[in-house]
């Protein structure tokens, strides 16, 4: 009977485990045969997201049947069935739209007057209440050199009946590895998780670009989209003497009136002004970046990713050293439910930043955005440190 009840368990258990299986696609371009980053997988039965890598790669776990779609606003949408997956990695071809419009658009309204219709009908169309769940990580570099990282799963909840986003963040899992150096780790604090996801629903980027001064700052060019017919493009840039500093991208939805994705540049500081008796703890960007996605599933809509890049250089007692950081964010679930917590799970810090590891799984590695080989080494040996 022992012996029934012991075979009866190493059967279930391996029943259990096959079920659970890991799987790994990589997203390229048909013709050129280069990955395709920043493509969207969506796992149809779990409604799981993911985005694809600079190598073009998503790895997932997927419990039973479920048919992938692969999307790229550049090229035509792909949905794989299940039974073609492969466990040790599948290629995944898509075929670039190549429309190539990217016609200058001519209307009677001024493109600054078509931005801010754009940008209210996309703050209201945010702005229910739901819930996101988001993998975050970031990179920290001190002089060049990779110094510090953390990483982790975590769960936006934005309130109801709100004009503006407002959101409360509960952490699930998180780890931090590396080595800071006292002189600096005061500038080292990352990014305010609860400030930045509330910047990207309540569009507040935008705010300066909404002003009537805006028109003398700036130049507003609306043009097609090369590569997609549904979507316009709008840049915007300083004009000449202006003491604007920020281009913009902005990529939307003409008929549904809806921001698809934004990018933002700022030219850095001259370093030349620099000055010799600067005051100690002077920072001078070099380097600033905003890139921003959306995905609009039915009559949802809400971020599906970001990548923020900042690099300045600090002026310490006897050097100036140069500090970067890079942020990500990547929603891998949309949930229009509340879900339940105790005011003691609610994280009341504003980043990951030195927070206690609780590793729980291998988040990391299904968790929407797959690390790419050099992003693995890093990670390891910043871990080795510890």
């Amino acid at each position: 009977m022992k012996g029934l009840i012991l075979l009866f368990i190493v059967f279930f258990n391996i029943g259990v485990f096959a079920q659970n299986t890991e799987y790994s696609i990589v997203v390229k371009d048909i013709e050129t045969l280069l990955p395709v980053e920043n493509a969207t997988v969506v796992i149809l039965k779990t409604k799981q997201v993911l985005l694809s890598n600079e190598e073009g790669k998503v790895t997932f776990v997927l419990n039973g049947a479920s048919n992938v779609q692969v999307s790229e606003m550049n090229y035509e949408n792909l949905t794989l069935r299940w039974a073609s997956l492969k466990e040790d990695g599948f290629v995944v071809y898509l075929k670039n739209k190549n429309n190539k419009l990217d016609e200058i658009i001519l209307s009677k309204e001024s493109p600054q007057k078509a931005l801010k219709k754009i940008v209210s009908s996309s703050i209201e169309k945010l702005t229910m209440p739901y819930r996101l769940k988001v993998y975050v990580r970031e990179f920290f570099m001190l002089d060049d050199k990779y110094s510090y990282y953390n990483d982790g799963l975590v769960n936006f909840q934005f309130a109801e009946n709100q004009k503006k986003a407002s959101t409360t963040l509960l952490v699930e899992q998180n780890r931090s590895y590396g080595l800071l150096e006292t002189d600096v780790s005061a500038d080292l604090k990352g990014y305010n998780l609860n400030n930045i996801m509330e910047n990207y629903c309540n569009l507040k980027y935008f705010e300066p670009l909404l002003e009537s001064k805006a028109k003398e700052q700036y130049d507003f060019i609306l043009r097609k989209h090369s590569s997609n017919a549904n979507y316009n493009v709008l840049r915007v840039t300083p004009l000449d003497k202006s003491p604007a500093t920020d281009s913009f991208e902005i990529i939307y939805d003409p008929i549904k009136k809806l921001i698809i994705e934004f990018t933002i540049t700022i030219a850095p500081q001259s370093l030349d002004k620099i000055e010799e008796k600067a005051a100690l703890g002077s920072k001078f960007i070099t380097k600033s970046l905003i890139k921003v996605a959306y995905r609009v599933d039915g009559e949802d809509y809400y971020l599906l990713s970001s990548n923020e890049e900042i690099a300045y250089d600090v002026v310490l007692k006897e050097k100036i050293k140069n500090i970067q950081v890079r942020n990500n964010f990547i929603t891998t679930h949309f949930n229009k439910q509340n879900f339940t917590y105790n005011e003691s799970d609610v994280f009341k810090e504003k980043t990951l930043f030195n927070k206690k590891n609780k590793i729980l799984t291998n988040y990391w590695d299904i968790s929407g955005f797959t690390a790419t080989e050099e992003e693995k080494a890093i990670i390891s040996s910043l871990e080795y440190k510890m």
